[in-house]
């Protein structure tokens, strides 16, 4: 009973530890990105689709992929809510197939691999980066990534810990971060593993 108290005291603070660290992370404002080849917004945030509109626009990726759009979503519907301008026209995509972020990540990854593009500039909410990155890497092993984090409006990051609703969200976050973590090296090689042994 003592090395299992032990156990999960230990495992709570490194829960914890690891909890201010990703709030750090999360926290940093984005960096300029350089060009990549193309960027991918995710939807969920009228921020994150104008800020991938802007970068379309100023040439920093060939063509922007929109993921994860609702069925009853039209281009021109997404072009307002983007302020889209001339690019958006002929190079913004949509895609309709992925319902969470390990379908943004395999749509993205069809999308790429049809461009046979070799780096994106990744948009999405900055408490939403760290998993859609790793979820991402799982999906696409040989694509070089930037991350462009959005801090969403309604949300004070500044003084998280104040504001019960910042704080639930970052633990959600946090939380399916690490489960994304733990399914991506984890149980999904160890699943494969099995079916290639009993092939």
């Amino acid at each position: 009973m003592r090395a299992l108290s032990s156990l999960i005291v230990l495992a709570a603070i490194g829960y914890v530890a690891g909890f201010f660290l990703f709030v750090d992370e999360v926290r940093k404002p984005p960096a300029k990105p350089h060009r990549a080849d193309a960027i991918v917004a995710l939807t969920g945030g009228e921020l994150r689709l104008d800020r991938a509109a802007t970068l379309l626009e100023q040439g920093l990726g060939r063509r922007l992929l929109i993921t994860g759009v609702d069925l009853s979503a039209t281009k021109a519907d997404l072009k307002r809510v983007a302020h889209g301008r001339r690019r958006f026209d002929c190079c913004a995509d949509l895609g309709f197939v992925a319902a969470d972020t390990r379908g943004n990540a395999q749509e993205t990854a069809d999308w790429v691999m049809a461009h046979r593009y070799g780096s994106l500039i990744v948009v999405t909410a900055n408490y939403h980066m760290p998993r859609t990155l790793t979820e991402f890497a799982a999906a696409m092993p040989g694509v070089s990534m930037q991350p462009y984090p959005v801090e969403p409006q309604d949300i004070d990051f500044t003084h998280w810990w104040r504001n019960p609703h910042a704080l639930k969200l970052l633990n959600s976050e946090y939380a399916k971060y690490l489960a994304s973590i733990a399914m991506n090296r984890a149980i999904d090689p160890l699943l494969n593993w099995l079916d290639e042994d009993t092939a």
